[in-house]
């Protein structure tokens, strides 16, 4: 696995849109002053011809001007890590348009961005055996002021922090709009962590399998981290990109930790994603699994079933630990994490902490 070097004092980042652009409210106001900030930092900035763009349908641009630039400004030597603008709902159809071998021969370079940027982070590690932080957008470093999730973020970038620690609150609903483009998180919801463990026990009243943790137990495992958003990866499942089993036979002795959130999917799809993945042999020496809130998918029931079932039934024949509701992901904030890192993951089920190693 290749590990990028971090960002140094006064370097140079590049921004790029192989999904949506910030051509609107409140992404716009919010991609500026985000900029402002790291200029006032010291960085120098770089910008792709698509971060402003809206002529195409579910991304910037065309598939071949946004596979285009993301190539050219990964592979180039002027920038030193790259924030992808946004997310959005078609960055799959760049990627006939991507040159992933010449991105494999470049030097490797941080490329940071969650939600469709999957298309990207997940395949830096399957396909170039490089590291890639499936992590926050350009945009939302605009906000004032900054939440701490954001600061990791950067942190991480720089190489300053390789745990990350779950956050006390989370949010349900955004006051972000295009009049209050600089809103912060509006945090209102407490984080509770759900788990399961391989000996049965959960604090998952509707598994209700065996006992509680007790306070004193601790729930501990580590593997490589692999996973992203779960709209993209079952999209990817079985087309020419799809190199995952051949990445965990790869690296089969590290063993692979999932971390996997949803953005649009219903508890249905949920669950047939994770049935998908599972027969596509994704799961196979998995460590664990940890997964984000899912947006659409939070206190909901349907035929019967919550989020949580729509998720273990897949997963309990792996007998690994299961760690859910975790800030991963669409419902913020998210901790920053490193896809193809090896990570420890350690819990008291009250609070949880994902160490980072780049080996």
């Amino acid at each position: 696995m290749k590990f990028p070097k971090f960002l140094q004092e006064k370097g140079t980042i590049a921004f790029v849109a192989p999904s949506f652009g910030c051509a609107i409210e409140p992404y716009k106001s919010g991609f500026e002053n985000a900029q402002k900030k790291w200029r006032e930092q010291g960085y120098s900035l770089e910008f792709g011809p698509n971060c402003q763009a809206s002529d195409g349908v579910g991304i910037s641009s065309s598939p071949e001007s946004c596979g285009r630039e993301l190539t050219e400004y990964y592979c180039n030597k002027t920038s030193d890590c790259i924030i992808s603008c946004g997310g959005g709902e078609l960055m799959c159809e760049i990627l006939d348009y991507v040159n992933f071998d010449e991105i494999k021969n470049a030097a490797p370079k941080w490329y940071m961005g969650y939600s469709d940027n999957t298309n990207m982070t997940l395949l830096l590690a399957t396909l170039c055996d490089t590291a890639a932080i499936y992590g926050p957008c350009a945009a939302a470093f605009g906000m004032e002021p900054r939440h701490v999730s954001l600061e990791d973020a950067m942190g991480l970038l720089r190489g300053q922090k390789l745990t990350m620690q779950g956050y006390d609150k989370w949010e349900r609903e955004s006051l972000k709009d295009e009049e209050h483009p600089y809103e912060p998180y509006n945090l209102t919801e407490t984080s509770v962590i759900k788990y399961i463990l391989p000996d049965g026990r959960t604090n998952i009243e509707s598994l209700a399998i065996e006992n509680n943790l007790h306070g004193t137990d601790v729930i501990e495992f580590s593997g490589r981290l692999l996973g992203g958003c779960m709209d993209c990866l079952v999209n990817l499942t079985g087309t020419k990109y799809d190199k995952v089993v051949e990445f965990t036979e790869r690296y089969r002795e590290d063993g692979i930790v999932w971390f996997l959130e949803a953005c649009d999917m219903n508890l249905m799809s949920i669950r047939r994603a994770m049935w998908q993945m599972e027969h596509a042999g994704w799961f196979r020496h998995c460590k664990g699994f940890l997964i984000g809130r899912p947006r659409c998918g939070m206190g909901v029931e349907e035929f019967g079933i919550d989020r949580y079932q729509a998720v273990y039934e897949m997963l309990r024949q792996y007998r690994v630990p299961v760690m859910m509701d975790l800030d991963i992901g669409h419902l913020p904030p998210m901790m920053p994490l490193i896809c193809g890192s090896m990570a420890r993951i350690v819990s008291d089920g009250t609070t949880y902490r994902v160490e980072m190693e780049l080996r």
